[in-house]
């Protein structure tokens, strides 16, 4: 019988020049049942008083089954509480469609890249995320 192997996430934070109260948080892997835990514990620490605005990088995530959109959806919902933002950013051809299929794209703030989530909420335009060319495998 073949073996396989899930992808576990692994979690990296980028510094690029963001606003004050700001961190970006990349995703790399799976989002799946194997590590929902442990990328739960994870995200929630970020949740500290200083922090405004989370963005998640969905851009190098393989794939995500229900208990990675759990942890996404309670990562905002507690975020929420503490008055912080969240905006998933590219999600990848898979994230997208599976937020699109669910109608997930709807309740979580979704942007097709860095600068259309810092610019959100401001008086710049952000693109929506269900344009064609994020959704297109």
């Amino acid at each position: 019988m073949p073996r396989t192997t899930e992808r576990r996430t692994t979690i990296s934070l980028a510094s690029p020049d963001l606003p004050a109260g700001s961190t970006v948080v990349r995703l790399d892997g799976d989002l799946g049942i194997a590590g929902a835990t442990v990328l739960r514990e994870r995200l929630i620490r970020m949740l500290r008083p200083e922090t405004r605005l989370i963005i998640v990088d969905l851009s190098r995530v393989d794939s995500c089954d229900p208990a990675g959109l759990a942890v996404l959806i309670g990562m905002q919902r507690r975020a929420r509480e503490r008055g912080i933002d969240v905006r998933l950013v590219a999600p990848s051809p898979a994230v997208a469609g599976l937020l699109h299929s669910t109608g997930l794209e709807r309740c979580l703030t979704v942007c097709p890249d860095l600068p259309s989530a810092l610019a959100w909420g401001r008086d710049e335009p952000a693109r929506a995320a269900t344009t064609p060319q994020l959704l297109a495998g």
